[in-house]
């Protein structure tokens, strides 16, 4: 077993993207050491099929990896069922994972923070996750800080803290309400977080993400971020009615490396702050309401697992 945390990449019907996704990882100094697996999920419709076999077909080409495994399933699973399946699978084998879907650009320095930071707070039973983008900030930030939250565009977790994952969107919703934390997960009002997970109890969305969020903030638990993003979202490309989107959300990745030392494990707020600033400044009330559209989109399938 390498003793580097294996990568977990989600990919789906989009060879660009995909292309893309690898080729930046692939940059990356520790890839050659990293394990990568790839979770391929099966065509919701007919139509979709060739786009799928598509990316099949280039994922068998790639190397560069210190191994290559490829898992294809033969039915569609949907994006939430094929991440949190995937994810479970590696932690139960490896302890850890990274994670990545196939719209995510890395920097060269990702796979270095994300070992490290996995090697230093493994037995930190109050760090969830390690999360490798944040939108852009105004405010110069120490070079890694916490959070009690858990982003899901570019991360890494543990076995330990994975397992606490709680998939009954209802239960983490009502114990939100009930501890008073919708703020906190809302972002002080400013983020769509609550409504996200209303629309995932409603089948109006397939999204993990937002039960991982609030199953970290229910836990107490923090994520840790760099200074600078390490990834960029490049799924949100301008190719359908939201071509703004990608203004706001994207930061360009950075490749000067990461320190990652040892700090006290308290959520900061004043990176808090930035959140909420980027999301008042950036997301005006006609912005965010297509930008929830949009991300409702994505959960509901549009994005690398489900179609």
């Amino acid at each position: 077993m390498s003793k580097y945390a294996p990568i977990a990449l989600f990919v789906y019907a989009r060879p660009d993207h995909t292309r893309r996704t690898i080729e930046a990882l692939a940059r990356n100094r520790l890839a050659g050491e990293s394990e990568l697996i790839v979770f391929s999920d099966a065509p919701r419709r007919p139509d979709i099929a060739p786009s799928v076999e598509t990316v099949r077909s280039f994922v068998r080409t790639v190397d560069g990896f210190k191994t290559v495994r490829i898992v294809e399933r033969k039915s569609n699973l949907g994006l939430a069922l094929s991440i949190i399946g995937g994810v479970s699978n590696v932690c139960d084998t490896h302890g850890r994972v990274i994670v990545l879907e196939d719209d995510l650009v890395t920097s060269s320095t990702f796979l270095s923070y994300m070992n490290d930071a996995l090697d230093m707070y493994a037995d930190a039973s109050r760090v969830a996750a390690v999360s490798a983008y944040h939108p852009p900030f105004e405010a110069q930030l120490p070079e890694t800080f916490f959070q009690r939250d858990a982003e899901c565009w570019g991360w890494a977790t543990w076995k330990r803290a994975w397992a606490k994952f709680n998939p009954d969107g209802e239960k983490l919703l009502s114990d939100l309400r009930r501890l008073g934390l919708l703020r906190l997960f809302d972002q002080d009002d400013t983020y769509p977080y609550a409504r996200m997970l209303e629309d995932q109890i409603a089948g109006r969305n397939d999204s993990w993400a937002v039960r991982w969020r609030a199953t970290v903030i229910l836990n107490d638990m923090l994520s840790l971020y760099p200074r600078y993003s390490l990834t960029q979202n490049i799924g949100l490309d301008g190719s359908g009615t939201h071509g703004g989107i990608l203004n706001a959300l994207s930061e360009k990745v950075s490749d000067l490396p990461v320190c990652v030392k040892p700090m006290p494990l308290e959520h900061s707020e004043v990176a808090f702050q930035e959140f909420v600033r980027f999301n008042k400044r950036s997301l005006n009330n006609g912005f965010r309401r297509r930008l929830a559209r949009k991300l409702r989109g994505l959960a509901a399938g549009i994005g690398a697992a489900s179609d």
